[in-house]
């Protein structure tokens, strides 16, 4: 991306920004696949907790570390090519998480989810790709309204459920590739890249090397492990939490995860706009505390459903202010021709912060008790560490340059 200041067009911003978020949207119901279908999955199968958990975790692995890739692939190619191949290839996968699953092997739900990882790479090419789009002083709003895609992981608790019931596995699997392939067409018809793209030709590895030699990078990934990890963790694992808790169904669980990740998901923008306001430290310092709070308060088990839910609405409402935030800090401080990079490092250590907390809580839960206090205790610490470390370590106040990126505070 250039560091000019094209004028932009606001219908053409406004499309741009709609087109993309929703390409995440679809991507990320996609990427979600397996989580609100777990339970269901491991009763049919026969899995242990952990076997559940490593089920539902591996997309998550593949999508975090895929977005190494797509984030530098953007500054070169631009984000209108990376959002069709994503689309694109996320396809093969979804239809194989259903033939998997209708045959019910664990080990082709296995491989079909490490495959369907790709889908969960679309995080890093809308981050550069929004912000290319809009004038500096709304990089928090733009990056935040893209975020809010994560409407996806709601979409599918809620729906893929039931269009399993209504529909059969197989169709509700048809369903979505589908929806990803007029998700590529409506971008190579209607989506352009930024005026003031120039892709960046630069080796990929050099890059992410300068990338991973920035504090910003690193400062920034630890935060963001924590507060995006925190929502797709919750967004993967809570219909296994609610299920095994509550004794709710997989549709009901499945409703009540999709109105958490709804939550976070309207929460993300406001972060991101609360950050183009307020120095994005206060935000995200905001989101750790209640992030700590809340995860202590869901270790004495609220009983349900108002009080429960409650508890889990207000988690994901600071997690979503959280990733909203972190994310409008990585805009302010990122070098223009590198953020790609930068980004894709950031988003890769958000979604390894969700990898390892399923598999935390399936290893930790207590079937005597049944309860997860082990894991929610672990995420309160962590919080807390993170909460110390912004106050005292980053600054609140930083000039929006490129060069402020390759210092660290």
């Amino acid at each position: 991306m250039n560091t000019g200041a094209p004028v932009f067009d606001k219908s053409a911003q406004a499309r741009n920004l709609a087109l993309a978020t929703w390409t995440s949207t679809i991507c990320f119901w996609a990427w979600n696949m397996i989580g609100p279908m777990s339970t269901t999955y491991a009763d049919r199968i026969d899995l242990s907790s952990s076997e559940a958990s490593m089920l539902v975790a591996t997309p998550i692995l593949v999508g975090s570390l895929g977005r190494i890739v797509t984030g530098p692939l953007t500054d070169r190619y631009g984000g209108r090519a990376l959002f069709v191949f994503v689309s694109l290839a996320s396809i093969i996968p979804v239809l194989a998480v259903g033939f998997s699953a209708n045959a019910d092997s664990y080990v082709g739900l296995l491989v079909s989810g490490f495959l369907l990882g790709v889908a969960g790479t679309v995080f890093a090419i809308g981050i550069p790709f929004a912000k290319s789009w809009y004038e500096a002083s709304r990089h928090g709003f733009a990056t935040g309204v893209f975020g809010a895609g994560m409407v996806g992981t709601a979409l599918s608790a809620f729906f893929t459920p039931r269009f399993v019931r209504w529909f059969g596995l197989i169709p509700t699997h048809l369903i979505v590739a589908v929806a990803l392939a007029a998700t590529a067409g409506l971008c190579v018809a209607l989506m352009k890249d930024s005026p003031g793209f120039t892709p960046n030709t630069d080796p990929v590895v050099p890059k992410l090397v300068a990338a991973s030699k920035l504090g910003v990078t690193w400062e920034m990934s630890f935060l963001y492990a924590i507060v995006f990890g925190g929502f797709v963790a919750f967004s993967n694992y809570l219909p296994t939490y609610i299920k095994t808790v509550y004794d709710f169904s997989a549709v009901d669980a499945g409703t009540r995860t999709a109105a958490f990740a709804l939550a976070a998901v309207i929460a993300r923008p406001i972060g991101g706009a609360l950050s183009d306001r307020i120095a994005p430290k206060w935000v995200v310092l905001a989101s750790l505390g209640g992030t700590g709070l809340l995860a202590l308060v869901e270790i004495l088990q609220p009983p349900p459903d108002f009080w429960s839910g409650l508890t889990f609405t207000l988690l994901a409402v600071f997690l979503g202010i959280g990733t909203g935030g972190v994310f409008a800090w990585v805009a302010k401080r990122s070098p223009a021709s590198n953020v790609g990079s930068v980004t894709g490092i950031v988003a890769a250590a958000g979604g390894l912060g969700g990898y390892f907390p399923p598999l935390v809580m399936g290893a930790t839960y207590d079937e005597t008790d049944n309860d997860y206090t082990v894991g929610l205790l672990l995420l309160a610490i962590t919080a807390g560490v993170a909460f110390l470390y912004t106050a005292f370590k980053l600054h609140a106040r930083e000039p929006d340059t490129a060069g402020a990126a390759s210092k660290t505070p």
